[in-house]
C-alpha cells in the first residue's frame, strides 16, 4: 500500500480548497440584486437553453405574481420581504364598553350600520364548551369596541339580551373570521344570529384554496400587519397556559379589538377579489348559507351509546389477544408486535419471508401497510399481523376514544365541519373525524352501531347520492353511451362491463362487473394501467386492455379527459359547475411526478368539486324546508355524498319526501340525480 502514498497525498491536495488566496472583494457586490432579465433572456436564446429559460424566467415571474398577490401594496423594488407594522405603529381607536350607558350607545351605532364585524373572546377553543369572556365589534376601519362579560352566566345573559336587536337584525351584514365558531358560542347563550354572513376565512379559501387562511396570515399578506399573538396573552399551549378570563381587561381589549378591526379591513379587500374572480355567487349563495346549516349540526351533535362501545371494547381486546397468541405460535417466540424493528427482524431474519426486503431511510426493514399487503400471500403470519393492526387501530382511534370526547352537558359528540381545508371543496370533519368511521370491515362497521337517535321516539334516516361522480362525468363529457345507461336506469357497472367485454348484460359475471366498476371510478381519479393492475391484482397488460376497452365504450369520456388536461395547462386551474376553482400550478412542471399528479387533478377536481357543490346546495335547501315546516328532525352528519338525519318518527314521511326532493333537484344535469334512502335504529342499520 505504501507505493501509492504519493498518489494519496496528491489526491488530498487536489480536493482541498486553498483558503489562503488573496482575492480582492467588495461586500456591496455580494448583495443579492435583481437580475438583468433582458440580458439573461438574450443569453438563453443565443445558447438555446430552452428548459433553463422556462425554469428560471417563468418561475421568477410566478414568484413575482405570488408576491403581488400576498403583499398587494408591496412594489418589490426595494426589499424582498415587507416590514410589518404592529398595533404600536397605528393610530387606532379601540374603546372599552363596560357599562350600561356605553353599551346602549354602541348598540345604537350597530343598528345604524349596514355591516358589522364581531368576534368573541372565550375560555376554550371548543365552541360547545367555551364560556364567553367578551365580544369585540368594528363598524369602520381602525376603530373597534370591546364589551367584557362576567363569569356568571346569568349576568352574561342579561348583557347579551341587550344585543339581541343587533344579532337578530336580518338587514345587517355580519362579518367574522371563522364566524361559525362565534355563532355556536352565542347559541350556547340562546342568541340566534340572523342576516347575511361574510366569513373572511372562507372567502380567502375560495380565492386561494391551497394557502393559509388564518387571520395572522391574512393580516400579513394584505395589510403588511403583524397581529398580537395569542401566546403573548395566555402563554404557550400546555399546563401553564392561562385562561383569557384571567388576563388584564385592557390587554384583552386591545387584542380583541384588533381581531375585529383587522377582519373588517380584510373583508373590504376580499369583497373586491371575489367580484374580480367571479366567485360572489359561490360565496354568498352556497358557502355563507351553509355556515348556518353546519352551526346547527355541530351544536346539536350526535348521540353515542357509550355502554355498547365499552362492551365492544372487551370483545375486540379478547380478539386482539387471540391474534397475538397466533402470531407468537407461528413465529415460535414472543416479541413486541407494535415495534417495527422487532417485527422486521422476525419477518425477514427469522422467517425469511422476503429475500430482498424493502428498507426504510434508517436502514431498518420496512413493515409498512403497503409492504405487508404485497406479502400477505407469502406467509401465514402476514394476515394475522394485518388484522392485529387493524383491530388495534379500531380500538385506540374509535372504540375507546369516542366515549372520552362525549360532551358532559349534552351527552353527545360534537364534531367540527371544516369548509376551508379540502381544496376540492369537500367538507372535512375533525375532533372527532366522523367522516372516517370505518365501513369496509365487519368490525369497523359495527362501531356505527354506537351512533343512535336522541330518543326512542326518533329514528335515523340516511340519504346517499347514487354514483354522483359517474353521473357528473356523463354530464360533463356528454358521452351518449354513458348518458343512455343512466337515463335507462341501468346498473352503470354492468352496462360498462357489457360493452367492454362485448357480452350481453345478462352474461356479465361478478368479476366482469367488479373490473368495470374499478375502471369507472379509477379513470375518474386518473389511475394509470399500473394503478388499476395493482388494485385488481391483474397483469398490467390486462389493465391496459381494460382502459382501452373503457375508452372505446365511452369515447367522449376520453375526449373530456384530454380536453380537461389541455385547458388546465393553459390556465393552470380548473372549475366546478359552480365556478369553484382548483389551482394546478404544477401542471406544466418539468417534474414528471408533480405534473402527472396535477393532470389527475385536472380531471378529478371538477367532478369531485361539483359533487361537493351539489350536496352543499341540498343541505342548505333541506335545512330551509325543515325550518319552514317547523320540524323537530335535524341533520346530523355529512360524509361527502351521504347525509344522516335524526328524525322524529311522526315526521318520517314528510322528512323523507323533503330529503329526496331537495337532493335530487339540487341542480339540473343532463341526467337525473338519484338518492338511496334508508332508515333504522342506528347508523349501522341505515348504511
Amino acid at each position: 500500500m505504501l507505493e501509492y502514498k504519493d498518489a494519496l497525498d496528491l489526491s488530498k491536495k487536489l480536493v482541498t480548497i486553498d483558503i489562503n488566496v488573496d482575492i480582492p472583494y467588495d461586500l456591496k457586490k455580494l448583495e443579492i440584486q435583481e437580475p438583468n432579465i433582458e440580458a439573461l433572456t438574450k443569453i438563453f436564446d443565443e445558447l438555446e437553453f430552452k428548459n433553463a429559460s422556462q425554469r428560471i424566467l417563468q418561475s421568477r415571474a410566478v414568484k413575482q405574481q405570488d408576491q403581488q398577490t400576498l403583499f398587494p401594496t408591496y412594489t418589490g423594488q426595494q426589499k424582498t420581504v415587507p416590514e410589518f407594522k404592529t398595533i404600536r405603529d397605528l393610530q387606532t381607536d379601540y374603546i372599552l364598553v363596560d357599562n350600561l350607558e356605553n353599551r346602549e350607545k354602541l348598540i345604537s351605532q350597530l343598528l345604524e350600520a349596514k355591516e358589522v364585524c364581531f368576534d368573541t373572546e372565550t375560555t376554550n377553543i371548543n365552541p360547545r364548551v367555551a364560556e364567553l369572556v367578551g365580544i369585540s365589534f368594528s363598524i369602520k376601519e381602525k376603530q373597534a369596541f370591546y364589551v367584557p362579560f362576567p363569569s356568571n352566566k346569568d349576568e352574561s345573559l342579561k348583557i347579551l339580551d341587550e344585543f339581541i336587536p343587533f344579532f337578530e337584525n336580518s338587514d345587517i351584514l355580519k362579518i367574522g373570521q371563522n364566524i361559525k365558531y362565534d355563532l355556536i358560542v352565542l347559541k350556547n347563550y340562546n342568541i340566534e344570529v340572523r342576516g347575511v354572513l361574510f366569513d373572511t376565512m372562507v372567502a380567502h379559501y375560495l380565492l386561494y384554496p391551497d394557502q393559509k387562511h388564518n387571520l395572522t396570515h391574512l393580516a400579513e399578506a394584505y395589510l403588511k400587519y403583524q397581529m398580537v399573538p395569542i401566546e403573548k396573552l395566555i402563554g404557550k399551549k400546555g399546563k401553564t397556559q392561562r385562561n383569557m378570563r384571567h388576563i388584564a381587561i385592557d390587554r384583552v381589549k386591545d387584542y380583541a379589538c384588533e381581531d375585529a378591526d383587522i377582519t373588517f379591513q380584510i373583508k373590504n379587500i376580499l369583497t373586491k377579489e371575489l367580484a374580480l374572480q367571479q366567485l360572489e355567487n359561490l360565496f354568498f349563495e352556497i358557502e355563507m348559507p351553509l355556515i348556518n346549516v353546519l352551526t346547527e349540526m355541530e351544536y346539536n351533535g350526535v348521540n353515542l351509546d357509550a355502554t355498547f362501545l365499552k362492551e365492544y371494547s372487551k370483545d375486540i381486546s379478547l380478539k386482539i389477544r387471540d391474534i397475538e397468541q397466533s402470531i407468537y405460535s407461528i413465529s415460535k417466540r414472543q416479541f413486541n408486535i407494535d415495534s417495527p424493528k422487532q417485527l422486521g427482524d422476525i419477518l425477514f431474519n427469522k422467517l425469511n419471508i422476503d429475500s430482498n426486503p424493502k428498507l426504510t431511510k434508517t436502514k431498518q426493514y420496512s413493515t409498512a401497510e403497503a409492504v405487508l399487503q404485497k406479502l400477505k400471500d407469502k406467509h401465514e403470519i402476514i394476515p394475522f399481523i394485518l388484522e392485529y393492526r387493524s383491530l388495534k387501530t379500531l380500538l385506540g382511534t374509535f372504540i375507546d376514544a369516542l366515549p372520552k370526547i362525549v360532551n358532559e352537558k349534552t351527552g353527545r359528540i360534537h364534531t367540527s365541519f371544516n369548509q376551508a381545508i379540502a381544496s376540492t371543496g369537500r367538507l372535512s370533519s375533525n375532533n372527532p373525524n366522523l367522516q372516517n368511521i370505518p365501513i369496509r370491515t365487519a368490525e369497523g362497521r359495527k362501531i356505527r352501531k354506537a351512533f343512535i337517535p336522541t330518543t326512542d321516539k326518533h329514528i335515523f334516516i340516511d340519504a346517499d347520492y347514487s354514483q354522483i361522480e359517474l353521473r357528473l362525468m356523463a354530464h360533463l363529457s356528454q358521452d351518449e353511451n354513458m348518458l343512455e345507461a343512466f337515463r335507462n336506469k341501468e346498473d352503470i357497472h354492468t352496462a360498462t362491463a357489457s360493452k367492454i367485454f362485448k357480452v350481453p348484460k345478462g352474461e356479465v359475471t361478478k368479476e366482469m362487473r367488479y373490473q368495470a366498476k374499478t375502471a369507472n371510478f379509477s379513470i375518474i381519479y386518473g389511475a394509470s394501467a399500473q394503478g388499476i393492475a395493482q388494485s385488481l391484482e391483474i397483469p398490467r397488460s390486462e389493465a391496459k386492455t381494460l382502459i382501452d376497452g373503457y375508452f372505446e365504450t365511452y369515447p367522449k369520456a376520453k375526449e373530456y379527459i384530454k380536453n380537461s388536461v389541455t385547458k388546465a395547462r393553459e390556465t393552470e386551474f380548473v372549475t366546478t359547475i359552480k365556478n369553484r376553482k382548483r389551482y394546478l400550478s404544477q401542471i406544466n412542471s418539468q417534474n414528471g411526478l408533480l405534473r402527472s399528479y396535477a393532470e389527475r387533478n385536472a380531471v378529478n377536481a371538477p367532478i369531485q368539486g361539483s359533487a361537493a357543490d351539489i350536496i352543499k346546495i341540498a343541505m342548505i335547501n333541506i335545512h330551509k324546508k325543515f325550518i319552514e315546516n317547523k320540524l323537530e328532525s335535524t341533520m346530523l352528519i355529512q360524509v361527502h355524498d351521504e347525509l344522516l338525519f335524526n328524525v322524529l318518527i311522526t315526521e318520517e314521511e314528510l322528512v323523507t319526501k323533503i330529503i329526496k326532493t331537495e337532493m335530487e333537484n339540487a341542480i339540473e344535469l343532463s341526467i337525473p340525480l338519484t338518492v338511496d334512502i334508508s332508515s333504522g335504529k342506528n347508523w349501522e342499520e341505515v348504511h
